[in-house]
């Protein structure tokens, strides 16, 4: 217990803490309209009452509303009328200082004059029992008038209201007439179901209504609201009404106390001491809570009797009455409670919070008295041994008692019948039903399954159809309690499933809801899994029927008559006359409303062509059906062909025009004509003769585009519109990105109110507007300027003839393109510079420059072209380039291939070539390595070690060359840089010991004296592998993103891949460490190659003619010399001019077979290998007799051990023929027998 006192007393100090900080502001994102204004200055504003909300059949009621008149002309308070009818059922109207209230179209005119910028509170009272209409203004009763007895009885349920405007209703869509329209400002408009009196209305004037209250979520608008001061309004009675989430850590399926007194101990600790909890109604219990979010849902809820020890359920819904003492602004207090309401309470072992989507806090007159209403049905449905079903089933039920304003019997404001006892007489029954279900067992199709499931079991007999199904898993592995049976999520699947169910025999409604109801709870088993029912909701909705509707199509006008819910209607077509056109009264699922389906034209034909559409003239009214049609033409033109003819596309963008500068477009509008563009972008036809036009068009409609809220995308395949509507004083810069993965797919736009000059993450064009931009802003509508961004992910609007047959035919669009505009106005000279990042198509070679570009409207006398002024290229990378850009308009990038003189054939061919020489290399190295160390004899000398080690360093060479690609494909991060640094390793290693060949040539065949070097294998093994190991590790400890996944332009040249390549792809360290080391050990070992050249240029001279060499024995001591020095990689150095070609080709060669001629020179010309081979692999008589003599000089003696140390070189030099044969040997790898090195 002291525990929860102390967490109590937290979470007291905590709300008290929280109050303070909340009561003085009011929250901005509030559903509610309290404080706040409707703004009407003759711009298009349309406030309407949403669809979803209802006004019932009132046989007395209530209206009152804040007025106040800026221009004295015709204007329009609010209006009421009945479905179907032009005449004003209710609503108040004028003309400059005289006002009028309209009654079943009687008009009754007000004395006292309205002023303008003044405030009036103007209230309506009628009552049809007593036949009187009343009118207060300031609380004063202004007038009182008898109505006729033969005027209706009831006020006409379901109709339109407005409120500034007058209106009818055109194919089911409330439409504003024009001339009676208000010039000021609307606040709190509410409707009562009950005549109130002259003191209610001047003591109660900020309680709200109970039939529409000046709450957000009735309303459906295109203008917002604005905050205004005066309109403040304090009260302390105030009603709640929520959906509560509760989870419990106790272990017993039962709660210590009822839900009612949860609750009250809940809110009585987060709320301050100022608001007090005074009567708290529970209904709905559930033990599984579906996320209620429908504010209208709260209207149908009623509360019920307290649960004494109830079980403590997962959801349920709460009527809260609260006092607030002093009284507080209506929109302060709002915002608090909602803000206490949203937070998480938890108690020792309750955790409670509400839905923030479902807090309503309305302000009441009075509280209900003690007397609890009647009670929600709840039936449980024992099963043995299994959960209990919950089943609710909504019944006619009271409401509060009389001190609370009572809602009408017969219908709610969400169009909902109260009473579901009651039969309803039409064609068909329409229920919805909400079912929790557990699938126990391994079903191969659990959707499938349950499908099946719920249609046999509810259409056995042709009487009902399962509709709109929807099956939704519940996903997490948790806990659910129900009837205290706890369910293991992990053994048993749990699915949510919604659907309606249509009856076809006219059966009563609780005879149907007792057949579904015994259907759906009943077990199923099937061997393989078993269907058991968890919780169902079964309720009655009566849809409306969707009323006649006319449409214009390009298969001609078709009129639809009235249909009832989910029946189809079928209408003959125009052409041909024996087919038939259908369209569905669609019930959805969503809303439980109906609503037409497109029409079903499959077996019609056009009676319309693109042509016919010069005769149509085009308006305000019809626009948006012109575009319909037009969408259709061009849909059905490119379906039977794969290009619009000319004359066509310019009807086609002509009549795009007219519609654009017809009247403002609406988002809905919009996004049809960009698709209308984009089908034809990927047709095949030839847009170049219209390309400015259309950029004009897009452009025109975006700045004309109408939209409620900051900012609108329109996306299209190859598309993308961005609206943004800003505000001068407050713009930080702005920055729009796209992402387009495909050019048949819609780009994802990315929109940050902030100047952020790096390209945003995840996106292949950006675009970036600098916040000094504002002082170029021309003000627009609400003294708001537009900016528009626009891609293009198709190049066929921008077609410049010099990319193709002129002086730049070297150039390509290697981009997207992207543009920028503001209000439509022409912006340049810019101090602050634009930023555009742009990807490229195709990653930029080395050869190749990139080159920022916008799009010239003048140039090419009118056609456009792409012109580089204004901008400054920065390459980022090879795939992204950045330009910084003085002006707004369109953007690219272009690339430069004039330095290109390696055609795709030729990098193809090369490819090839390296892959190839590579792995022909590798096998010939493995041999080479495998013969050296199987036989002990070959590599006893320091010749022949050296030779084992650079094979090894050439072999991981070329595989890692060949696996690359492969290795890079697995996009790792880690595995690239591993991959990427292993081959800087092995090609250091490689020419590292070319490098130590040369030097222990030089040390053996030209220096005269003998050096004596301990160690001195091992020493070249530390250098030959220590040294490029160090340079790499330097390379890491620096920057390990220097590797990375990338087309190293320098690699290629020698490499020639074109692939996905781990390497390195800082520039700084490829020179330093590759270029530059390379250029080291090739200038070494080309001083050693000469020595070594001189060397035999003087032994040719003084050799005895006995033992002369051949030219041929020569030629294959320096082929011999060349290989192993590496001095074939020379080659990359010189592949530049008209010879650039032939030189890469040999590069390629050579080098990608350097383990072939290896293998050549040193396994197969050399007569020792030889040997070996013929001793150990063959056999009869391939096999040699006698090999004694060979092994014993092989060792270098009579078979005694070498020396540990001995000298590099000797200085007998006695006779020539020695010194023949010590160039000769050791120029291919061997040394004679009084020569044996270290």
């Amino acid at each position: 217990m002291k525990s929860v006192r102390n967490l109590s007393c937290l979470a007291f100090c905590l709300s008290i803490l929280l109050a303070v900080c909340l009561l003085g502001s009011a929250a901005s994102d509030s559903n509610s309209l309290w404080g706040k204004k409707l703004k009407f200055i003759g711009r298009p504003c349309l406030w309407q009452l949403h669809p979803n909300t209802a006004v019932p059949a009132l046989n007395e009621l209530t209206v009152c509303i804040l007025l106040r008149l800026e221009l004295l002309t015709e204007w329009t308070g609010f209006d009421y009328k009945a479905p179907g009818q032009r005449s004003i059922e209710l609503g108040l109207q004028g003309k400059g200082q005289k006002g009028s209230v309209w009654l079943f179209g009687r008009k009754v005119p007000l004395t006292k004059e309205l002023k303008s910028d003044k405030w009036y509170s103007v209230c309506v009272t009628w009552s049809g029992r007593a036949q009187r209409l009343r009118v207060y203004i300031d609380g004063d009763k202004e007038l009182e008038v008898s109505v006729a007895p033969l005027s209706p009885q009831h006020l006409a349920p379901n109709g339109t209201l407005t409120l500034g405007v007058s209106h009818y209703v055109l194919n089911s869509e409330v439409q504003e007439e024009d001339g009676k329209g208000l010039f000021g400002d609307i606040g709190l408009f509410r409707m009562w179901a009950r005549e109130r009196s002259a003191e209610e209305i001047k003591e109660n004037n900020c309680s709200d209504g109970d039939v529409v209250s000046w709450d957000l979520r009735q309303w459906k608008y295109n203008c917002p609201p604005e905050p205004d001061s005066h309109l403040h309004c304090a009260w302390s009675l105030y009603k709640i009404k929520m959906w509560t989430f509760l989870d419990t850590s106790l272990k017993a399926g039962k709660c210590p106390m009822s839900l009612e007194e949860v609750a009250r101990n809940w809110l009585e600790n987060i709320f301050p001491p100022r608001i007090s909890v005074r009567e708290v109604f529970v209904s709905s219990p559930s033990r599984s809570c579906h996320g209620v979010n429908n504010f209208s849902a709260l209207h149908v809820q009623r509360p019920q009797a307290s649960l004494a020890s109830s079980a403590c359920d997962n959801c349920f819904s709460c009527e809260v009455y609260v006092n607030v003492d002093p009284a507080v602004n209506v929109d302060v207090v709002q915002a608090n409670i909602t803000a206490l309401l949203s937070g998480n309470y938890s108690s020792d072992f309750l955790n409670l919070t509400a839905d923030p989507y479902s807090i309503s806090v309305l302000p009441v007159e009075s509280f209900p008295e003690v007397t609890k209403p009647t009670p929600t049905v709840i039936t449980e449905l024992p099963t043995s041994g299994e959960p209990t079903p919950t089943v609710i089933t909504e019944l006619t039920t009271s409401g509060p008692t009389e001190s609370l304003p009572a809602r009408p019997g017969n219908m709610s404001t969400t169009r909902e019948p109260l009473d579901l006892n009651e039969t309803i007489v039409g064609p068909d029954l329409f229920f919805r039903v909400d079912l929790n279900l557990n699938i126990t067992g391994s079903p191969t199709n659990p959707k499938g399954d349950i499908t099946t499931w719920v249609k046999n079991q509810l259409e056995v007999n042709n009487s009902m159809i399962v509709l709109n199904l929807i099956i939704e898993e519940v996903n997490g592995r948790y806990m659910e309690q129900y009837n205290g049976h706890m369910i293991l999520n992990g053994q048993q699947t749990q699915y949510n499933c919604t659907f309606h169910v249509q009856e076809f025999n006219m059966n009563s409604v609780e005879n149907n809801k007792a057949l579904i109801h015994a259907a759906l709870t009943s077990k199923y088993e099937n061997g393989s899994f078993t269907i058991q029912t968890i919780h169902l909701v079964i309720k009655h909705i009566v849809p409306e029927n969707c009323l006649e509707e006319t449409t214009f199509t390009i298969f001609g006008e078709y009129i639809w008559p009235e249909a009832f819910p989910e029946v189809t209607q079928e209408m003959g077509c125009k052409k041909p006359k024996s087919e038939r056109a259908s369209r569905l009264c669609k019930l959805d699922i969503e809303t439980d409303r109906t609503s037409w389906s497109v029409p079903d034209m499959t077996n019609c034909k056009p009676i319309v062509t693109i042509s016919d559409l010069e005769n149509i003239n085009v308006t305000t009214g019809n626009a948006e059906q012109v575009v319909d049609m037009i969408q259709d033409l061009v849909s059905n033109q490119l379906e039977n062909n794969t290009e619009l003819f000319s004359a066509d596309l310019d009807t086609v963008v002509d009549k795009l025009g007219e519609v654009v500068d017809a009247s403002v477009v609406i988002p809905a509008v919009g996004a049809d004509i960009v698709n209308i563009v984009a089908d034809i972008l990927l047709s095949k036809t030839d847009i170049t003769p219209v390309a400015s036009i259309v950029l004009n068009l897009t452009e025109r409609m975006g700045n004309k585009m109408d939209f409620q809220d900051e900012s609108v995308n329109v996306t299209a395949p190859s598309l993308a519109l961005s609206m943004v509507n800003v505000d001068p004083g407050d713009f930080r810069g702005l920055t729009f990105g796209v992402s387009c993965t495909s050019p048949i797919l819609n780009p994802k736009i990315f929109v940050n109110q902030n100047f952020v000059s790096e390209p945003l993450p995840d996106t292949d064009a950006t675009i970036a507007l600098p916040p000094a931009l504002h002082d170029l802003f021309l003000p627009g509508k609400d003294n708001k300027t537009r900016i528009q961004f626009q891609f293009y992910g198709t190049e066929k609007l921008f077609q410049d003839p010099d990319l193709n047959n002129g002086a730049q035919s070297s150039l390509a669009l290697n981009s997207y393109i992207v543009s920028a505009s503001v209000n439509g106005s022409h912006v340049h000279n810019l101090k602050d510079k634009v930023v555009v990042t742009l990807n490229h198509q195709k990653p930029k070679q080395q050869e190749f420059e990139v080159r920022c570009v916008f799009w010239d409207f003048q140039k090419n006398a009118g056609q456009g072209g792409w012109n580089s002024g204004g901008c400054e290229t920065q390459s980022i990378s090879s795939n992204q380039t950045s330009c910084l850009c003085d002006h707004l308009t369109h953007f690219a990038v272009l690339l430069d291939v004039s330095r290109r003189d390696l055609s795709d054939t030729d990098s193809q061919i090369l490819t090839v070539i390296s892959y190839l020489g590579c792995g022909i290399s590798s096998i010939f190295l493995g041999i080479t390595l495998l013969t050296y160390l199987a036989f002990e004899k070959l590599r006893r000398d320091n010749p022949s070690k050296i030779l084992i080690n650079l094979s090894a360093a050439l072999l991981g060479l070329s595989m890692l060359f060949l696996l690359n690609s492969w290795l890079s494909s697995f996009s790792n991060y880690g595995l690239c840089i591993a991959t990427g640094a292993s081959l800087h390793y092995f090609l250091l290693a490689s020419f590292t010991w070319m490098g130590l060949e040369a030097v222990h040539m030089y040390l053996a065949l030209v220096k005269v004296f003998n050096i004596y070097i301990p160690s001195y294998i091992l020493k070249f093994c530390a250098a030959g592998w220590g040294i490029p190991l160090v340079i790499v590790s330097i390379v890491l400890a620096i920057d390990k993103d220097a590797y990375g996944n990338a087309t190293p332009e320098e690699a290629k040249v020698a490499l020639q891949f074109t692939d996905q390549f781990c390497w390195l792809q800082n520039d700084v360290f490829f020179y330093v460490t590759v270029v530059a080391f390379f250029l080291l050990i090739l200038l070494c070992n080309i001083f050693v190659f000469i020595k070594v050249l001189v060397q035999i240029r003087q032994m040719r001279f003084n050799k005895s003619s006995a033992n002369s060499r051949t030219s041929l024995q020569d030629l294959r001591a320096v082929a011999s010399l060349t290989v192993l020095l590496g001095l074939t990689w020379l080659m990359g150095f010189f592949s530049f001019g008209p010879g650039r070609v032939a030189m890469l080709y040999l590069f390629c060669i050579f080098n990608t077979s350097q383990g072939f001629f290896i293998f050549l020179f040193h396994c197969l010309m050399k007569e020792n290998v030889r040997t070996q081979w013929r001793i150990h692999l063959c056999c009869g008589r391939f096999r040699p007799n006698n090999y004694s003599d060979w092994s014993r000089s092989a060792t270098g003696g009579t078979g005694g051990r070498p020396k540990k140390n001995i000298l590099v070189n000797t200085v007998s030099v006695a006779s020539d023929n020695t010194t023949t044969r010590k160039v000769s040997d050791s120029s291919t790898g061997s040394a004679p027998n009084h020569h044996q090195r270290a």
